[in-house]
């Protein structure tokens, strides 16, 4: 049984929040590509250069890119051919006693692989425009004494430097609910003139062509022909500007304080030049022209002062109410580095990743998988948000299910199963991106239904313990659904009385679908979601479902080897002789920590599993959020100084930039469910779990680590 009571605990004194968020500040004072700094609201952002603004965006495209991204803002291409996305459905038999269809891509030539090809790629995310400096020649090398410092407490990024003699200062702010950033830019001051070599101090707005890449800046600056950017109304202090791409529509609002002049230099090319040595603006991005006539009237007087205390007012309250944790008082040297990665990945996943759809793994910084967002990783993008009293940014996303519930629908009936299905790699729509790897995934299923128990258990604060019935009514008739679709892909072995899972890739992807059954953690997260899902049946006044009770009960524990290591899937007894099995996520590992111990695994083999792993695992084939799973693994496992270790394991997959952001490779120069892993892994290391009864378990208790929190929640 599950225990349901979940109350926001405390350790030690009150923590001096805006001490603990300003002595974070990024201050960056070179031009670093993998440096750049967002300002955001969590459904748009928008990323700077060192100038503050988004000045040298070809600079940057192979860095941390200069994105400005919407979760409304996706283009696709004409599709020329009329192809269909059924074109792309493959049928496979997997043994659950009917075809299935999955859309996949082709290595063959033809209507299928073109299919496949386009609905992969489309609909991707736009680059919806760059603001910039506008100074003929300006390079980066041009940037001279740069001191840029992101105040997180303000959502300000504050940036000073020097061109030619000339002191620029640039303070830019993002709306907290709005697609809208502001800035202020003032240049020579003291009187001096405002002119670098002649010009007057202005601002370009340049448009981009997107690109439909697989990962990157979703710029194309060579195909100005195939778009158009043009006024649509301008008065003295503002303008409308429309950005037409093939069928795709959407506006730019401008308004400035000061006496200034909008002139079309080219193409798709806008600048915006002022009279003196300071230049106010904001601008705004909007999907349609309904949003255009009611946000186009907007008074200029004092505009930076009002967003910029818009912003201040929104992020003091964020950094206030949600959870904070202290590690100042530790005497373990890393504890420095590890408070400064919790910091900035709230403020990055704040701001990126707490919209109403699931983001992307690169969030709102730039295109990765053509912009489209995986299922299987809203779970390291959000859990750690009711886990820090931030349960009403989780609300805001899981809404989104509701929305495609159709089409989940219909990928179910399609495939021969019950219930609704939701696919790995998507957008919006919620329909299935053709893939090889993707459509055969299946432990992002399960995920609403873990999400939707924090939201409830978050909902026990007295404060919020009304929302409880809301909470069960809104997501239980789908919970209801996500498991009946689990418990119909589960296959009954009657030789040996027990439920196994098979025709999936698991979460270590390196395994094949036709090949693979009962991988661990996916029969973990079977048997835990199964009985959250009865839990939920129980509290909304309803029966359980026999059969649900029959797979909990029946379902095939973990499988291991001789040496008594659990295996990679029980149909891969080679599993630690052969080097692809030890690549990729050490996913086992996540059937307990991210879940509690079940009657499907050994503790005692356990433990000897993460011992091998942490020793022998190809560590350089990893991804950004294993580290944290194996820290939630140790910490459970009583073994807390791995779990510390883990965090902080000097490895390329485990890197965190300047401005905060997980690296990975040179594709994945961001990847936020690192961050957001990283968060979780805290909240459990410092509250603990279910039936723990210990403060900071996960931490050593070697006099080195005094961490305090507040409001943080214990995990299930």
């Amino acid at each position: 049984m599950i225990f349901l009571a979940w109350t926001t605990l405390t350790a030690h004194a009150v923590i001096d929040r805006k001490a603990l968020v300003m002595r974070n500040n990024p201050v960056i004072t070179s031009v670093d590509t993998l440096a750049s700094l967002s300002v955001g609201n969590g459904a748009f952002a928008f990323t700077t250069d060192i100038t503050g603004l988004q000045t040298f965006p070809e600079y940057y495209k192979n860095g941390v890119p200069l994105g400005t991204q919407s979760e409304w803002g996706w283009h696709s291409f004409d599709n020329t051919d009329e192809l269909r996305i059924e074109e792309s459905y493959q049928k496979f038999n997997f043994g659950h006693g009917h075809r299935e269809l999955y859309a996949t891509e082709f290595k063959t030539p033809g209507r299928a692989r073109d299919a496949a090809n386009y609905f992969r790629q489309n609909p991707h995310r736009l680059h919806l425009g760059c603001i910039g400096l506008e100074i003929d020649g300006l390079k980066p090398s041009d940037i001279k004494n740069p001191r840029q410092t992101l105040d997180m407490w303000n959502g300000v990024i504050g940036s000073r430097f020097k061109v030619n003699g000339s002191r620029f200062t640039v303070s830019t702010v993002c709306h907290p609910e709005r697609d809208l950033i502001a800035s202020r830019i003032i240049t020579n001051h003291k009187g001096q003139r405002s002119e670098v070599k002649g010009q007057r101090l202005s601002i370009n707005l340049r448009f981009p062509y997107p690109t439909g890449g697989h990962s990157d800046d979703a710029c194309d600056w060579q195909s100005n022909d195939k778009h158009q950017a043009t006024l649509v109304s301008a008065t003295d202090h503002s303008a409308v500007l429309k950005h037409t791409i093939g069928k795709t529509k959407y506006y730019v609002v401008l308004n400035w304080e000061e006496e200034a002049q909008l002139k079309e230099k080219s193409k798709n090319y806008w600048v915006l030049a002022a009279e003196g040595n300071q230049l106010t603006f904001s601008c705004e991005f909007l999907e349609n022209e309904e949003l255009r006539m009611k946000n186009e009237e907007f008074a200029t007087a004092d505009l930076f002062n009002l967003h910029s205390s818009l912003s201040s007012k929104h992020w003091q309250q964020f950094w206030t109410e949600g959870a904070a944790v202290d590690f100042s008082h530790c005497k373990d040297q890393r504890a420095k580095e590890l408070e400064r990665r919790v910091v900035l990945s709230l403020w990055l996943l704040a701001i990126q990743c707490a919209g109403s759809t699931p983001p992307q793994e690169t969030g709102l910084t730039y295109n990765s998988w053509f912009g489209k967002f995986h299922l299987e990783m809203i779970w390291w993008h959000q859990a750690w948000l009711p886990l820090w009293n931030h349960a009403a940014m989780l609300d805001r996303t899981l809404r989104w299910y509701e929305s495609v519930e159709p089409i989940a629908r219909e990928i179910a009936m399609r495939q021969g199963f019950k219930g609704v299905r939701w696919m790995k790699m998507t957008d919006r729509s919620g329909e299935e991106a053709p893939s090889k790897v993707g459509s055969f995934l299946i432990w992002q299923q399960p995920h609403l239904i873990y999400l939707a128990e924090l939201l409830y258990r978050s909902a026990q604060n007295s404060d919020i313990r009304h929302q409880t019935s809301d909470i069960l009514e809104r997501y239980g008739r789908l919970i209801d659904e996500t498991a009946t679709f689990m418990a119909d892909f589960a296959t009954y072995d009657k030789e040996h009385d027990r439920y196994v899972l098979k025709g999936m890739i698991p979460a270590q992807e390196t395994l094949k679908a036709a090949e693979t059954y009962n991988s661990p953690f996916e029969l973990a997260y079977w048997h835990f979601a199964l009985q959250l899902a009865q839990q939920w049946r129980e509290r909304r006044g309803l029966e359980r479902v026999a059969l649900w009770d029959d797979i909990i009960s029946k379902l095939s524990p973990l499988a291991k080897d001789s040496e008594n290591r659990y295996l990679a899937a029980e149909s891969n007894p080679e599993t630690y002789s052969d080097l692809r099995l030890i690549s990729d996520h050490p996913a086992v590992l996540g059937a307990v920590g991210i879940f509690p111990m079940s009657r499907l695994i050994d503790p005692q083999v356990m433990k000897h599993t993460q011992e091998w792993i942490w020793n022998n695992w190809n560590w350089d084939h990893t991804w950004g959020w294993d580290y944290p799973m194996v820290a939630m693994n140790a910490a459970r496992l009583g073994v807390p100084e791995e779990a510390v270790c883990a965090l902080l394991m000097g490895k390329r997959t485990n890197t965190y930039l300047p401005n905060g952001h997980n690296y990975q490779d040179g594709r994945l120069r961001c990847y936020l469910p690192g961050n957001g892993g990283l968060l979780t892994a805290i909240a459990m290391m410092c509250a603990g779990w279910d039936g723990c009864t210990e403060t900071n378990p996960g931490f050593p208790k070697n006099g080195l680590w005094d961490v305090r929190w507040e409001e943080l929640n214990p995990m299930p």
